[in-house]
């Protein structure tokens, strides 16, 4: 379980592919407090640590299914990931209850710069059954963008909006996104919850 504050973005200093999968090692401030079989969650992909490198740097694995759902296929070399370790019970929660599985990806349709922050549109496909399931955003509600817990403005029925404070934007690859780049998202877990037993009512 996380909250969706980032504590570093990461650099990617290692691609292997095994079969449909893909071993990712990560160069991170954090790595010799890291185990074998932590959680931590990457651009909001909960993955398990499976090696820890002489080099300082720490290895996970994504399997086919992840790479379906998500952008870690896209990563290359020196690209930048979102890491968070999970939640202490005993913490406070500053963002929302961030499990972790990412639903879908979403595409950049634009950025812009407003009073200081930067606001960033995004659009995915829209599909009614999984809307159904709560797989939708609403106004100053909590959407997960590459593991960032945002408040989602200008919600529609396939985009939306988020603003990002320059904080943000400079400790998190928000830095890199632009227009046509591809994130992942997680909707509410509050909200698929309400939309199933809405459906079982």
């Amino acid at each position: 379980m996380f909250s969706g504050i980032v504590e570093e973005a990461a650099r990617v200093v290692g691609i292997e592919r095994e079969g449909g999968n893909i071993h990712l090692t990560m160069q991170c401030s954090f790595t010799d407090e890291l185990r074998i079989d932590q959680s931590v969650s990457h651009n909001g992909v909960c993955l398990t640590v499976v090696r820890i490198n002489d080099d300082g740097t720490y290895t996970v694995t994504a399997i086919q299914e992840t790479l379906d759902r998500s952008n870690l296929g896209d990563l290359r070399p020196g690209d930048l990931v979102n890491l968070e370790r999970s939640m202490k019970i005993d913490g406070r929660l500053d963002g929302h209850i961030v499990q972790g599985h990412v639903d879908t990806t979403a595409v950049c349709t634009g950025v812009e710069k407003v009073d200081g922050s930067t606001y960033f549109a995004f659009r995915y496909d829209f599909r009614p059954e999984l809307a159904s399931k709560g797989y939708v955003t609403v106004e100053k509600g909590s959407v997960t963008v590459n593991g960032v817990s945002l408040t989602v403005c200008d919600s529609e029925r396939d985009s939306f909006r988020v603003a990002i404070i320059p904080y943000t934007f400079e400790h998190t690859n928000f830095c890199r996104i632009e227009k046509g780049t591809r994130v992942n998202l997680e909707f509410d877990i509050v909200g698929k919850y309400i939309a199933r037993i809405t459906s079982l009512a």
